[in-house]
């Protein structure tokens, strides 16, 4: 059950629907996962019987640390937030950390083991499966696509993850976003390859494999670089990935449709490298008011908090 095309719902807003509107509103569009930032008990209770697979974070470093040094918190977090749910709710990924910096990467591994240790005891570790969501700046190299490899001063995080997301089936969370990238060189990288857009076709010369858009090669690239970490068998799922419609550079609702509707239109394809369906999470379901950060980080939803589109999007069937 649930789709491999997902919204992220993020709350930081202070107008945003009710959480069992926001699930009505997923399932009258046709999005068939979610992934929320935290154990919210009133999203879950929502997403009972709905059909809607869920990614379900942890919640920031502090929640992260606590996981990490306390076996017993990670069980009691797994029966409060997992067994009191499940299986009404399809909870397909628990995501230990969010793009968390040098400097928490430590507790990540613990804090999955004893997360895991936590599942198996429930017996439900082979159901729902246990990662981390990174940024492409865990990734240097990534031109082109086979190039990709983790940073130096990650790698004695990364490999070890990777070991385990490998040893447990369970597949690495990557937040891809072609609009950083662009924002960040657009002299080097055209509009039309950042958004899903015909004429611009790149060929990686180590490889042999073209590309055709943006998206496509920064997947790409992290799957290179967990090749290099020794796990080619670890699959990657794209938990995030958005444009924003306002708010700055290249910030318009045309760029951010075409970028949003490729996203959705590709997933069944998957990418050179690993064709084949490729579960993404497009960000995010609300322009969130709150939202700390850039102007644009208040104008990457789908939908305004009245439940209008900012755009016409379409999901297509799971």
């Amino acid at each position: 059950m649930g789709g491999v095309h997902g919204v992220c719902y993020g709350m930081n807003g202070d107008n945003l629907p009710s959480q069992s509107e926001v699930v009505q509103l997923y399932k009258s569009n046709g999005i068939g996962a979610m992934r929320i930032y935290s154990p919210d008990q009133k999203a879950l209770d929502a997403l009972r019987g709905s059909g809607i697979a869920v990614i379900i974070d942890v919640g920031g470093s502090g929640a992260v640390a606590n996981l990490a040094n306390n076996p017993s918190a990670a069980a009691d977090w797994v029966r409060d937030n997992v067994q009191a749910y499940w299986p009404n709710v399809i909870i397909r990924y628990i995501a230990v950390g969010n793009e968390l910096g040098p400097g928490d990467m430590g507790t990540i591994l613990p804090a999955m083991q004893n997360v895991y240790d936590a599942l198996v005891s429930a017996g439900l570790s082979n159901s729902i499966k246990v990662s981390t969501a990174v940024r492409m700046d865990a990734i240097t190299e990534s031109f082109p696509p086979s190039y990709g490899v983790f940073r130096p001063d990650l790698q004695q995080f990364m490999v070890p993850i990777a070991q385990f997301l490998a040893n447990t089936m369970s597949p690495l969370l990557a937040n891809v976003y072609p609009y950083f990238a662009y924002r960040d060189n657009p002299r080097e990288i055209p509009l039309n390859y950042a958004t899903f857009q015909p004429g611009t076709t790149v060929r990686d010369n180590d490889s042999g494999l073209t590309y055709t858009n943006l998206f496509s090669a920064m997947v790409d690239a992290v799957y290179a670089a967990l090749e290099k970490a020794g796990e080619p068998g670890v699959r990657v799922v794209v938990s995030e990935s958005g444009w924003p419609s306002a708010g700055g550079f290249a910030a318009n609702v045309e760029n951010a449709r075409n970028h949003n509707q490729g996203v959705i239109d590709n997933v069944k394809n998957g990418t050179p490298k690993r064709p084949g369906q490729l579960e993404t999470y497009v960000f995010a379901m609300f322009n969130e008011n709150q939202k700390p950060g850039d102007e644009t980080e208040r104008h990457f939803g789908l939908f305004n908090p009245d439940k209008t589109p900012v755009y016409p999007i379409t999901f297509p069937p799971n």
